[in-house]
């Protein structure tokens, strides 16, 4: 039993080799290594073979490797014609062998193909573990503000974008870059849809965004979808697929303009508590998980206001109902969602008490 171990964890090793050989290292550098590997192993066989049996492999072997290493060091043994002949074919062997595999590791650092591998790589690992995350589609001039605002929050997420130039020494350390088709089940697969907190699709057609919107619904049933609408009958379509919440910048952007002109203060007090670099004033959704301390209390006997210095703008109950300004004796209920205003310390405080307790 012992032995059939040991045998299956070689094969499972020889496995993990083979694979990271496959996926770190360019096929013509791999190919290289296996011809400098396979005339390594004949002359091995072949000094053995052409000179009898007082040559031992292990002989073979250190003759064969100080001949393809152009090392030189004298013969093992006295070695007949045929020997002779054979060492100066192997040492040729060795030198173009070695000159060919110097030749292209030279133009696959130069070139960046070793550099993009590994790359590659690194990135199919991280997505495998990637969970909690968000996918942002499309990498356009509203997808860049939506990264910046991930990134700024220290939120982890992925791009997906067609367009590879876009991709290129991108500016984040809690992003990821992938190219290709968003609506591509593949794709989203690789992002992590499964895993992934929501997905953000900020394409510049409404078509494409409903598509992507589609595709994602039906590979995730549960995920929060953010699209982006041009036109205004795109909303109503985009619901009908599956998208939680419709931003339309034309809409969103006019109505500022207007807050801007007649309610300059209300559009910058709201502007401060929304953007996360205010610290002085900021306004956040907590959850309360049923094993907290809120849970059955009324506002005003929970003192979030005397004690903490939040002010509560508004309850959003398990059903969906929103409360706005809710009264003193409203209950906070298991599963709701506390919209606080307030400084960040405050509402640390707040999510603690909100958390189960430790």
């Amino acid at each position: 039993m012992r032995r059939r171990r040991i045998v299956r964890q070689l094969r499972h090793g020889g496995r993990q080799i083979v694979r990271w050989v496959r996926t770190h290292i360019p096929r013509r550098l791999t190919f290289t290594l296996g011809v400098a590997i396979l005339l390594l192993g004949a002359g091995t066989v072949g000094y053995r073979s052409i000179e009898g049996p007082h040559w031992t492999y292990f002989d073979g072997f250190y003759m064969t490797a100080i001949t393809l290493t152009t090392i030189g060091y004298g013969e093992t043994h006295e070695l007949s014609n045929r020997g002779r002949m054979f060492t100066v074919i192997l040492a040729y062997s060795g030198i173009f062998t070695l000159a060919y595999f110097a030749s292209e590791l030279i133009r696959s650092v130069v070139s960046g193909e070793l550099r993009a591998t590994i790359g590659r790589q690194w990135v199919d690992d991280q997505l495998a573990n990637l969970k909690g995350h968000t996918i942002v589609c499309g990498y356009g001039r509203m997808g860049r503000i939506v990264c910046d605002q991930l990134e700024h929050q220290h939120k982890r997420f992925v791009i997906l974008d067609t367009d590879p130039a876009l991709l290129k020494e991108l500016p984040f350390k809690h992003g990821l870059a992938i190219h290709g088709d968003a609506s591509s089940d593949d794709l989203l697969r690789k992002a992590g849809i499964e895993r992934a907190l929501a997905l953000i699709t900020v394409v510049g057609s409404d078509s494409a965004n409903l598509y992507i919107t589609l595709t994602a619904r039906l590979l995730s049933p549960k995920l929060l979808i953010v699209a982006r609408a041009e036109e205004e009958e795109a909303e109503a379509k985009l619901r009908k697929v599956g998208a939680n919440k419709v931003i339309s910048p034309y809409l969103a952007g006019g109505y500022r303009a207007v807050q801007a002109v007649y309610r300059p203060t209300v559009l910058h007090f709201m502007e401060m508590a929304a953007r996360p670099e205010f610290l002085d004033l900021m306004i956040e959704e907590i959850k309360v998980v049923p094993e907290s301390t809120l849970v059955g209390q009324s506002l005003a006997h929970s003192r979030l206001h005397l004690d903490l210095g939040v002010l509560v703008v508004g309850i959003q109950r398990p059903d969906g109902e929103l409360l706005y300004n809710p009264p003193g004796e409203a209950v906070i209920e298991p599963n709701a969602v506390i919209l606080a205003l307030g400084q960040k310390r405050q509402l640390d405080q707040l999510e603690k008490l909100a958390s189960p307790p430790t």
